[in-house]
């Protein structure tokens, strides 16, 4: 079996796209559809064809050029069933612990709701890679526009129970940004201080902080580390529940 090729690339002001290759069965999927004429630029770059588009929600970021990329391709879109009218173009709806094979590849759909309610990840176990669209960023989390905190909380339990060496792959650089609340959430964090200046010498060069991995983010994201206990006495909330500190966690990065 031919491994995953990846090709991720920056788009819109702060997005990623990623198309993903399977040469045994020479397709090519988008990662969700935030910029039609970025996606189409790599595709000319790579020499692919366009066969499918897997979004992890429905936000027009994410979704926008599903139709103009699906007209021009016929590409199959498939997206997450509990969105499934606000995915335009959508063919294949998948939900949680589905099975979804892209060649020969396949991808376990993880709903992961919270920053839309019917966001979905995409994990491919055999390559080691997860999909995770807005849900979790490095050294961060998406807003919770239309779940809840616990939902949020909850979703990223989920992802944080993957192998420590998987890949993960998300929708935006947000990670400088990133880097500065969550000092300020454990300040005392080396590994965090560490990861801090490697950010900071990427960005200057204008290299990418993403893919990341689940064990980068269990070491250094707040958002991931709620039930430590040198957070929970850094926010004076001691004995919390790991949801509890999750949302006030959460709550200061939204006013940060």
């Amino acid at each position: 079996m031919a491994e995953l090729e990846i090709h991720q690339f920056p788009c819109l002001s702060d997005n990623y796209g990623v198309l993903i290759h399977d040469a045994d069965d020479n397709i090519t999927a988008t990662i969700d559809t935030p910029d039609g004429a970025a996606i189409e630029a790599a595709l000319a770059e790579k020499g692919w064809t366009l066969t499918h588009i897997l979004n992890t929600h429905h936000h027009f970021d994410h979704t926008g050029f599903n139709e103009e990329l699906k007209a021009k391709y016929g590409c199959v879109v498939v997206g997450p069933r509990p969105e499934e009218a606000k995915i335009p173009g959508l063919d294949t709806a998948v939900g949680d612990g589905d099975s979804y094979s892209f060649g020969s590849h396949t991808a376990s759909i993880i709903e992961t709701p919270g920053h839309t309610l019917g966001h979905i990840a995409y994990y491919f176990a055999d390559d080691g890679i997860a999909f995770v669209g807005d849900t979790l960023f490095a050294l961060g989390c998406g807003r919770v526009f239309e779940g809840t905190m616990a939902q949020m909380w909850s979703s990223l339990e989920k992802l944080s129970a993957l192998p420590a060496e998987t890949v993960i792959y998300c929708g935006h650089e947000y990670t400088e940004a990133n880097a500065r609340f969550a000092v300020t959430i454990e300040p005392g964090n080396r590994l965090l201080a560490d990861r801090v200046r490697e950010i900071e010498a990427l960005r200057a060069k204008g290299l990418p902080t993403v893919p990341t991995t689940i064990a980068a983010e269990l070491a250094t994201n707040p958002f991931m580390r709620p039930g430590d206990p040198g957070v929970q006495k850094e926010l004076g909330m001691e004995g919390a529940s790991s949801a509890d500190v999750f949302a006030e966690i959460r709550r200061r990065k939204d006013s940060f």
